[in-house]
């Protein structure tokens, strides 16, 4: 069935996913090549572009990492194509050596690097707002608020990119990538073939000779984009009055229903900013001279706040300005119209109404049932962590890392200490066994492993660190939707070719205490952990089972036979005294019932794990699901 997103007729219109329609925006462009690597709220991305691929008029590829990806495009913009890069907010860091360099040397065939923010982490680790590397960069940035400005920036950003051989930054945020609205589709444009990499030294290689004008021309370049935003149609001015609003990003579409709530719709004078950076002064000093009052609305740092009171104290212009420093608005978490609408009647100077109860809001007589994440029924993850734990204990420092793992922080497992950002679990924890001489376990994805974990595996074989790491392989990039990566079997378009073995890897890089297991296999897992124990120096146990949803979905394999308590389980004794399948796995199928342990058959997913950590649970044949 053909794609709206490649095939789609111009001026039709579809509800597109914020993420799919920056997919469209880059097919209008004329996009050649894409690269990425996935990470929530912007894995639709590239994903999308994944399904796409075999009609595509374009190359795309899963990197190994986000700096990786960055190089890659950098090399195919170099050459000439068009290319857009896709990583979450956290990954720009990874990526932030080359993309420093590629504002200096350009980008010939254009460059968009989508960077997806998130604050009030909802899939991360931290807040950051990304609108500071467009600053430190000299990238132009887009922030869209709507699908059809995802789109619409998308293709803006790339074209601009391209006319002017210079990379740009679209930042969007959690509620942009997975907002869903009407997208009217528009003529794509068909780009020549990329003419090849032309010798250029003075222009493509840094040395500090060259650097240094080429420094100059970005400046020169940033000048030039400011012009662009100060005619842009991202940038639109409404409505009248002595009080101004200037809001950025997704705080635009928040503002919108605060204007329309509080009755201040066209009575208060605003300015939407889409091309927020280079700042276009000379639209805002308009826009400020004759306010009294000017309220800026943008989520996480005083980013615009900072500047625009900077360029109001230049051009002696005296108003009071609200925002984060100090004002209504906090610098953490996302913000409501709710949030919007009582900082827009402080500067409207309108009383704030009695707080009501939201009619479709929950009622706060009956709380909600606490879920915290959990790691599926049948992961393997479990079946390790419980193992690791049984040998261990509390007597080892566990040093975590980024993956679904990471979810073995909470009881009963409690196999997460520590984290320090993406592939560090090795090179942190092998820090922390040196400087205090304690035991540590590194514990690492397969897809992490490749990302960045191979560097402190090297890091700690060199400098002969005392340190068990433990790679959990389950075949599949697993938190973030099953992306291949260079380990796995299959993908969800088929096999894979060519597979990199993580343990030729292991071996390759002077690791010589080694052990391979299936963690669902309790005895072999713990006779392999007991042995590496006994040992020192760099250990490593690869824990290899596939992730069952990966299993089921992409690698065909069914349901044999699920799990079920007899009747002579204790488990629920009110003095603890047993429970090793509940106090010691709590996998989600698990559940009380009449004050005995129960599993639900529909959420069993057939490891039979729990089997053998207690002799009152039994198989039975399953439903092949």
């Amino acid at each position: 069935m053909a794609s709206p997103l490649l095939n789609g007729a111009p001026g039709e219109t579809h509800l597109l996913l914020g993420n799919e329609a920056i997919v469209r925006g880059a097919v209008e462009a004329g996009i050649q090549f894409v690269s990425c690597y996935p990470g929530t709220p912007s894995s639709e991305v590239p994903d999308t572009f994944f399904r796409l691929s075999p009609e595509g008029a374009y190359t795309f590829e899963y990197s190994v990492n986000e700096k990786v990806a960055l190089e890659v495009s950098g090399g195919a913009t170099l050459a000439g194509a068009l290319c857009l890069v896709t990583m979450k907010h956290v990954g720009v860091n990874v990526a932030a050596d080359p993309l420093l360099t590629l504002t200096y040397t350009g980008a010939p065939g254009g460059l968009v690097l989508l960077s997806a923010d998130d604050p009030g982490c909802h899939s991360s680790q931290n807040e950051q707002d990304n609108r500071i590397y467009a600053r430190l960069a000299g990238l132009p940035c887009f922030e869209p608020s709507t699908a059809q400005e995802a789109k619409d920036m998308t293709r803006a950003a790339l074209t601009i990119s391209r006319e002017l051989a210079a990379p740009a930054l679209l930042r969007t945020t959690t509620r942009v990538n997975h907002l869903r609205g009407p997208v009217t589709l528009a003529e794509p444009t068909v780009l020549p073939k990329p003419a090849g990499f032309q010798r250029d030294p003075a222009r493509f290689v840094p040395i500090p000779a060259f650097a240094r004008p080429m420094h100059q021309r970005q400046l020169e370049r940033i000048e030039k984009l400011r012009a662009l935003a100060e005619a842009s149609p991202f940038n639109a001015v409404s409505g009248a009055g002595a009080v101004g609003v200037v809001a950025s990003g997704i705080s635009r579409a928040y503002l919108a229903d605060a204007l329309d709530e509080t009755g201040l719709a066209g009575k208060v004078k605003v300015l939407d900013l889409g091309f927020t950076y280079p700042l276009p002064e000379k639209l805002i000093g308009d826009f400020m001279a004759g306010l009294s009052t000017l309220l800026v609305v943008e989520e996480l740092e005083p980013v615009l706040e900072t500047e625009i009171r900077a360029l109001a104290q230049r051009l002696g212009i005296s108003l009071n300005i609200l925002g984060k420093t100090p004002g209504p608005l906090p610098r953490i978490g996302e913000y409501d119209v709710a949030m919007v609408s009582a900082a827009l009647r402080q500067a409207a100077g309108l009383p704030q109404p009695e707080t009501a109860a939201c009619a479709c809001g929950a009622d706060p007589d009956v709380p909600l049932a606490n879920r915290p994440p959990n790691l599926c029924a049948g992961c393997p993850h479990r079946a390790t962590y419980a193992a690791v734990r049984k040998v261990y204990g509390d007597t080892a420092v566990y040093s975590s890392d980024i993956g679904c793992y990471t979810l073995g922080i909470l009881p009963p497992l409690k196999a997460a200490d520590f984290l320090v950002c993406m592939g560090s679990s090795i090179s942190a924890g092998s820090g922390a066994a040196k400087a205090a001489g304690q035991t540590v376990v590194g514990f690492i994805g397969d897809s992490t492993f490749f990302h960045s974990g191979i560097t402190g595996l090297i890091n700690a074989v060199f400098n002969q660190h005392n340190i068990l790491v433990v790679i959990l392989d389950n075949r599949t990039t697993a938190m973030t939707g099953h992306q291949p990566n260079p380990g796995v079997d299959k993908t969800n378009l088929g096999d894979n070719p060519v597979r990199v073995d993580i343990e030729s890897v292991v071996r390759g890089v002077g690791v010589t205490q080694l052990r391979k297991v299936n963690p669902l296999n309790q005895k072999a897992t713990l006779m392999a952990i007991e042995e590496l124990k006994a040992l020192s120096g760099v250990r490593v146990l690869i824990a290899e089972e596939p992730c069952p949803l990966f299993a089921r979905r992409t690698l065909g394999v069914k349901r044999s036979q699920v799990a079920y308590v007899t009747g002579d389980c204790a488990s629920a004794k009110a003095d603890g005294s047993c429970g090793d399948c509940l106090n010691t796995l709590a996998c989600p199928a698990f559940y009380v019932q009449d004050g005995s342990m129960a599993i639900d058959p529909l959420l069993c997913s057939g490891c039979m794990l729990c089997l053998q950590f207690c002799k009152n649970i039994k198989a039975r044949k399953g439903d092949a699901k």
